[in-house]
């Protein structure tokens, strides 16, 4: 329950403060420190309870209050691994893919058409995750060389592989067209004409998809939406016409169909059905000049970060989508194509909890007379770098035991040399969460590691996989001499002495 004068309380704490007194001033309850808080981030009843959203599945709290991933304590997986450390849930992530294959498999038949469903590995790419998905039925999407390697590396079947990049490099498209990749999604007109000379001269046939831009602007993040006109992925819908007349040219280019991708973390199906709308309007028009067999929508589907977020159940995206595309088939009196769709963030994201040593708290009074808790960790923007890059926000909790404190609004920050350094910008924390505790931000399955950097020299974490009460390393975290490896000065200075 919500009362409208005063967002932040919520729960049962605003039903019970209600019934007692309806004219109550609700925001009287709420300390200078609260208001502080985000209209959308309320006071917790349970300051050490676990959305269900926002964490997997198998995330409980034992009988000692430690959270539990798929049978693991914090606790046993802080003292084997270490911390700052990146844990991800196995069951959770196959649970997703399957959930996704299934769903789309189901609403292309029912519309009589396929579907195929690539996990974006650029959301988290491992040997060992790459593995799970195919497992679960999935194709793997790259874009760039050193991707390709990872998925080849895992034993993927490069035909199942689709191959993205604004800016594929000679050898990168050399590479691809060798192992047999089996879609690249061309992006440019210059490397449609790289792809041509590579074809001639090696007497392969390479099948593509074109991309192109929509023109939708997707409800998210500026640097998250790719099908707004000015940006700098694909061609504008005026020209992908002519580039693909030009790769029908092509001896050694094989058409397959369009592309279009409209951003990331997007909840709903608007965006996707007008989308939809307007590429097929070009693949319509393509089928005068011969076959378009295929449409790849790409992914972009959102999942919960905090408990505010209410992404779009798969089950009904994909009946919704797949509809909207029979839709807009019947109408033009045109067959559905086969679809693809790229789901990467919705696989891995919820899949995904990250650990960390509490190092100090501080209290920081505010011109304002307010006071905010600061509550530094032992990692920070060089393992999560979304809330610097895109004000993302994530939530926490204390992970090595349940907290006995009222709920105190916090900022979880870095240890970084920048006021930017910010892991969970608001959320409400025990007030007795002290040095040494573990906290655990949920929800950074997906775009932490790969954004990864050694800022400030710290080494990057490992990342864990657990299942079925064990863990396993399937990322070897970096030491200080891994960070200094690559400083060819200290090898002269050694030269030197």
């Amino acid at each position: 329950m919500r009362h409208d004068g005063c967002p932040r309380i919520g729960g049962d704490l605003a039903a019970r403060v209600f019934a007692r007194d309806p004219s109550h001033d609700w925001c009287s309850l709420l300390s200078p420190a609260d208001s502080l808080a985000p209209e959308w981030l309320v006071v917790p009843d349970d300051v050490n309870d676990l959305a269900a959203a926002v964490w997997p599945a198998s995330a409980r709290r034992d009988v000692d209050g430690v959270v539990q991933l798929a049978g693991v304590s914090a606790t046993a997986l802080a003292q084997t691994h270490g911390t700052p450390l990146l844990v991800i849930d196995e069951d959770e992530v196959r649970a997703r893919a399957r959930s996704f294959r299934v769903a789309f498999d189901r609403a292309a038949a029912e519309h009589g058409t396929t579907a195929q469903v690539y996990y974006a590995g650029k959301a988290l790419l491992t040997t060992v995750i790459a593995r799970w998905v195919v497992d679960e039925g999935l194709r793997v999407d790259v874009c760039t060389g050193g991707e390709l390697a990872v998925a080849l590396a895992a034993g993927v079947a490069p035909a199942s592989l689709g191959f993205h990049g604004n800016n594929k490099s000679v050898a990168e498209l050399e590479r691809a067209v060798e192992v047999g990749v089996g879609t690249i999604i061309v992006d440019s007109a210059i490397e449609v004409e790289r792809l041509a000379a590579i074809t001639a001269r090696t007497g392969a046939t390479q099948r593509v998809l074109v991309r192109v831009i929509s023109g939708v602007h997707a409800e998210t993040h500026d640097f998250l939406a790719t099908a707004h006109e000015d940006q700098k992925f694909g061609f504008p819908l005026l020209e992908a016409e002519q580039a693909v007349a030009r790769i029908r040219e092509i001896p050694g280019l094989e058409f397959a169909g369009l592309h279009c991708h409209i951003g990331s973390q997007i909840f709903g199906v608007a965006g996707f059905r007008e989308s939809a709308s307007r590429v097929l309007e070009l693949h319509a028009s393509l089928l005068e000049g011969g076959p378009v067999p295929q449409l790849n929508l790409g992914g972009g589907f959102g999942i919960a970060y905090t408990r505010l977020d209410d992404p779009t159940p798969i089950e009904t995206l994909a009946g919704e989508i797949v509809a909207a595309v029979a839709e807009g088939c019947a109408a033009r009196g045109i067959t559905v194509p086969a679809l693809s769709f790229e789901p990467g963030r919705a696989i891995v994201g919820t899949a995904g909890v990250t650990l960390y040593e509490v190092g100090t708290t501080k209290d920081v009074a505010l011109d304002s007379g307010a006071t905010r808790r600061y509550v530094s960790v032992d990692g920070g923007m060089s393992d999560n770098a979304r809330p610097a890059l895109y004000g993302a926000q994530f939530s926490a909790r204390l992970a090595s035991r349940a907290g006995t404190g009222e709920p105190q609004l916090s900022r979880v920050v870095g240890k970084h040399c920048e006021s930017g350094d910010i892991v969970v910008d608001h959320e409400f924390l025990p007030a007795d969460v002290a040095p040494g505790d573990l906290l655990a931000v949920p929800a950074t399955g997906a775009y932490c590691a790969p954004l990864a950097s050694n800022y400030n020299h710290v080494p990057r974490p490992p990342i864990v996989a657990v299942r079925d009460g064990r863990s396993t390393v399937i990322v070897r975290g970096e030491t200080i001499d891994d960070v200094l490896s690559r400083d060819a000065g200290i090898e002269a200075s050694e030269n030197l002495r």
